[in-house]
């Protein structure tokens, strides 16, 4: 229950986050944002380092610690800013809808994990609702290039998903929290050009509410929010706590309603309890699943 808690909070704060990356990158550049993100959550671990170092390192561990960084932050934030540049958020919101899909495929080959069938079920009906409430939202502008576009958030998200599942492996020996400083360090190393750009910012644009939106993103976010999913992925398996990933395009549109006055129209919540009941259908199952488990071992 705890690690579903942590999960659920990451998920609240990763939905929280769309307002206010909308109104950050209107005074700044993407890659600026990004970096300072990057840069408040390395200044909120350095009192913390010396308890996060690694300490059961064995040869060759590097081999997944590298890709584990290289896949998120740096290539999923790098291939979904740009994909958001030829695509519409719509189409975006309903490719990511398919990484809850990937990581259970995926979990299941390398990690050897058991996805019943009304689990599946469950995830299919929550990527429709995805799909549907992401359609509903409707679209600022026409794409520039959404078939470039589609395949750059694709590949985003197939991305998001391998890192996942090597962060599900490293976590068996790993401290989550050690797993998020490398990734949180690592992050503010690639997006260290936001910096120069930062700099030619006019000052007028460093308003209190930016300054008050890029800590919220850098602490809470960045640090709290992958701190949080990252412990409470390790312990539960990858494929479970990805689905609860598709609860964020729910919680985006909710703080876009409450925050900065988007509608929410009534086909919008009914597609938000598509994908809720969709993720609960894929819980329960798994619920059940393991409660036998625990029997068959018993007898």
């Amino acid at each position: 229950m705890l690690a579903v808690a942590a999960i659920l909070a990451a998920v609240f704060l990763w939905g929280g986050s769309f307002s206010a990356m909308r109104v950050a990158v209107q005074a700044l550049s993407p890659w600026s944002v990004m970096w300072l993100r990057m840069i408040t959550a390395t200044a909120l671990l350095i009192p913390l380092a010396g308890k996060l170092i690694p300490t059961d390192y064995r040869k060759g561990d590097w081999k997944l610690l590298i890709p584990m960084v290289f896949f998120q932050p740096c290539l999923y934030f790098l291939l979904e800013s740009y994909a958001l540049r030829f695509t519409t958020s719509s189409q975006a919101g309903i490719i990511s809808g398919a990484l809850p899909l990937m990581v259970a495929f995926g979990a299941s080959l390398v990690l050897s994990e058991t996805i019943p069938r009304p689990a599946y079920i469950g995830l299919l009906v929550s990527l429709i609702g995805v799909a549907c409430l992401t359609l509903l939202q409707g679209s600022a502008g026409a794409a520039a290039n959404p078939l470039l576009g589609n395949a750059l958030e694709l590949c985003a998200m197939a991305s998001a998903a391998a890192n996942m599942i090597v962060l599900k492996r490293l976590c068996q020996r790993y401290n989550p929290w050690t797993l998020t400083a490398m990734q949180v360090f690592a992050g503010a190393i690639f997006f260290l050009p936001g910096l120069f750009l930062m700099v030619r910012a006019e000052e007028s644009q460093w308003t209190p509410q930016l300054v008050l939106i890029l800590l919220f993103l850098g602490s809470f976010v960045t640090l709290g929010a992958f701190g949080l999913y990252n412990w409470g992925m390790s312990h539960i398996p990858a494929s479970r706590a990805s689905a609860f990933i598709n609860l964020v395009p729910v919680n985006a549109v909710f703080f876009g309603w409450v925050l900065l006055g988007e509608t929410l129209t009534l086909p919008q919540c009914a597609a938000a309890f598509a994908v809720i009941g969709g993720v609960w259908l894929s819980q329960k199952s798994r619920t059940r699943l393991g409660v036998r488990s625990d029997v068959r071992v018993v007898d």
